[in-house]
C-alpha cells in the first residue's frame, strides 16, 4: 500500500512538490490506484485538478474511468502545456494515460513539482509490443515515487505486466478493451507474439501463391 508522503502545506510550512508514477500493463488497476489517491487528498480538503488526454473517450468524454467503473471528474486536454495555468494554484494534480502525451509532459510535470505541486502520473510504460511507451521512461527516471502494479495473466493466472494485442493492427496507439487487449505474463506474452509472427508468415506465403 502507497502511503501518502506529508504535504508541507500547513504549519506555516513551504509547500513542497514531488513526482509519483503509477505504472503497468492493462487491467492493472492504475487508474483505480490514481483515483484513490485523488480522493484521499479531496477528503484532506486539497485543492485537486485532473487531466486526461482528450483522445481517450473509451468510458466518457471528461471522466477519468477505471476498468471497475470508479470515476472522477477531469479536464480533457490535446497538449501538456495546457496544464500549466489551471494547476498553477493547486495542491495536487492527477494525468491519466500519460502515455498518450507526447515528451514535453515530462517538462510540464517537473514545472508544476518545482512549483510545489504533488503531481501523480499514471500511464502505461510498454505499448503492445513491449517497448518503452511515450513520456513514461523520463517519468519514471525523474519521479520521486514509483508504483508498478500488476495485472493477472489471463492465459496461466502469473504476474502479468504486459498488454497483449488481439487484433490486427500496427498503430502504436489503438484505443480497446478486453475485445482488443489482454494482460500477459512475458511467456505467455512472447508466445503470443510468436504465434502472431507465424501467422503473418503463412498468411504471405498464402498470398505469395496466390499471385
Amino acid at each position: 500500500m502507497f502511503i501518502e508522503p506529508r504535504v508541507g502545506n500547513g504549519r506555516g510550512l513551504p509547500r513542497r512538490g514531488w513526482i509519483e508514477v503509477i505504472v503497468g500493463s492493462m487491467f492493472s488497476g492504475k487508474t483505480e490506484e490514481l483515483i484513490r489517491r485523488l480522493n484521499r487528498a479531496k477528503i484532506a480538503r486539497q485543492h485537486v485538478e485532473i487531466f486526461k488526454p482528450g483522445l481517450d473517450t473509451r468510458y466518457h468524454a471528461e471522466d477519468v474511468v477505471s476498468h471497475n467503473a470508479n470515476s472522477i471528474r477531469s479536464t480533457p486536454v490535446t497538449f501538456p502545456n495546457e496544464m500549466l495555468l489551471p494547476a498553477s494554484s493547486c495542491d495536487v494534480v492527477g494525468i491519466d494515460e500519460a502515455q498518450f502525451f507526447d515528451d514535453s509532459l515530462v517538462d510540464v510535470c517537473n514545472q508544476l513539482a518545482d512549483h510545489g505541486v504533488r503531481v501523480i502520473v499514471a500511464g502505461l510504460d510498454m505499448d503492445y509490443l513491449g517497448k518503452p511507451f511515450g513520456p513514461m521512461p523520463a517519468l519514471l527516471a525523474v519521479a520521486e515515487y514509483v508504483t508498478k502494479v500488476h495485472a493477472v495473466c489471463v492465459r496461466c493466472g502469473d504476474i502479468a505486466s504486459y498488454s497483449f494485442r488481439k487484433i490486427a493492427s500496427a498503430e502504436q496507439v489503438l484505443l480497446g478493451e478486453t475485445d482488443s487487449y489482454e494482460a500477459r505474463c512475458r511467456h505467455c506474452f512472447l508466445e503470443g507474439q510468436h504465434g502472431k509472427s507465424e501467422a503473418q508468415a503463412a498468411a504471405a506465403a498464402v498470398a505469395h501463391l496466390k499471385h
